[in-house]
């Protein structure tokens, strides 16, 4: 098995890469979504956020409001570090799980925003960033995801750096131009995770 790090600032097109991946034979362990089903309604997880956050981060159904938590965690650091403090070790067990659930020969690909955050490099055998310069970002976040500029600069604030997520690249993916141009050069990546997954097979 080969454990692949994929990360990538907000608006770099990661899960665009992940997708791609994917088509080619990777096996995703997708933190964002994992994220999302550990506080789903019911859970330990929701639970501890709303003891932290106060019951003003639900919606009237009781599930969790992202926007209004958004609000609160990404205009304060130490309130996403609080938040990131429940959700993470939760996220890290689920992800386990389903690693455990690939077969031994699997690239199996961790799609991870905030690995350069919390100094995750060393749990995989390698680390693929996605990159695409902060205009780039900022242009998409507005044009695509329609937030506002304020907004979409708040989020990337709060991210690493592009030389922060660049430093801990084995295998970095140009994400500045057109989609045309990136499958090829995921095509490029997966050949060499594939390789890479094959001599680790080898050497075991």
């Amino acid at each position: 098995m080969l454990k692949v790090g994929l990360t990538g600032g907000i608006g770099a097109g990661k899960s665009e890469v992940s997708r791609l991946l994917v088509r080619y034979g990777a096996v995703l362990v997708d933190a964002d979504r994992i994220a999302r089903e550990v506080v789903e309604p019911g859970t330990a997880g929701l639970a501890s956020v709303v003891e932290e956050f106060g019951p003003g981060i639900l919606t009237s159904e009781g599930t969790l409001d992202r926007p209004a938590l958004g609000a609160i965690v990404f205009a304060d650091s130490g309130r996403l570090a609080a938040l990131n403090a429940i959700v993470h070790p939760l996220v890290g067990a689920r992800s386990a799980e389903l690693e455990r659930a690939a077969g031994a020969d699997a690239v199996v690909v961790h799609d991870v925003p905030l690995l350069t955050e919390n100094a995750l490099a060393p749990l995989y055998d390698l680390v693929v960033v996605v990159d695409a310069a902060p205009a780039t970002q900022l242009d998409r976040l507005v044009r695509l995801r329609g937030m506002t500029e304020e907004d979409a600069r708040a989020r990337m604030a709060a991210q690493a750096t592009r030389e922060e997520r660049l430093a801990v690249a084995d295998l970095v993916v140009d994400n500045d131009g057109p989609l045309e141009k990136l499958e090829p050069r995921v095509r490029e990546v997966w050949s060499e995770l594939t390789a890479r997954a094959a001599r680790r097979g080898t050497a075991e």
